[in-house]
C-alpha cells in the first residue's frame, strides 16, 4: 500500500482554478480577440470611405476654383494601374449614396452631401473606437485576473 500516491487535501475551491484559468484563456482567444480584429476592420474601412469622400470634395473644390468645364483624368482601377480618361462636363457628378447606388448631382449639393457623411462616418468611426477600446479594456482586465488565479494556484502548491 506504500507504492500508491498521497492524496492532497485540496479543498473544492481550488480544484476549479485551472478550469476558470482555462475558460478566460479560451474566451480571450476565440471571442474577444477576432472581435477586436472585426472591429479594427470595420473602422479601417470607414476611414477608407472618408478618405474617398474627402477626395472627391478636393477634386470639385479645385474644379470650382479653377471654373474647369472638362477634365483630363487617371482612373486607379486598383493596384496602381491606371487608365486615362476625359469627362466632357463638370456640372453634375455621380456621387455614391449607399449600398451601390449613384446620384446625380451639382457641384454644390455634392459637397453638401459630402459634409453630412463625412460627418456621419466620423461619429461611425468614433463608435467603433469607443467599442475597440472597451474589448481591449476587458482584455486586460481578463489577463490581470488570470495572472491572479496563476499567482494563487502558484501559492497553493
Amino acid at each position: 500500500m506504500s507504492s500508491l500516491a498521497p492524496v492532497s487535501n485540496q479543498s473544492s475551491s481550488e480544484t476549479p482554478v485551472p478550469d476558470s484559468i482555462f475558460k478566460y484563456t479560451n474566451h480571450i482567444e476565440t471571442v474577444l480577440v477576432p472581435k477586436l480584429k472585426n472591429l479594427a476592420e470595420k473602422r479601417d474601412k470607414i476611414y477608407n470611405s472618408i478618405s474617398e469622400f474627402l477626395k472627391l470634395k478636393s477634386i470639385i473644390e479645385t474644379i470650382e476654383e479653377h471654373s474647369l468645364q472638362n477634365l483630363k483624368l487617371q482612373v486607379d482601377l486598383g493596384s496602381n494601374f491606371y487608365v486615362f480618361g476625359r469627362a466632357p462636363s463638370t456640372e453634375f457628378f455621380y456621387v455614391n449614396i449607399g449600398l451601390g447606388n449613384h446620384l446625380k448631382m451639382s457641384r454644390s449639393e455634392a459637397v453638401k452631401f459630402i459634409d453630412k457623411k463625412q460627418a456621419h462616418l466620423e461619429r461611425l468611426a468614433d463608435n467603433y473606437s469607443l467599442e475597440i477600446n472597451n474589448t481591449r479594456a476587458t482584455i486586460k482586465v481578463m489577463r490581470e485576473a488570470i495572472s491572479e488565479l496563476m499567482g494563487l494556484s502558484a501559492n497553493s502548491q
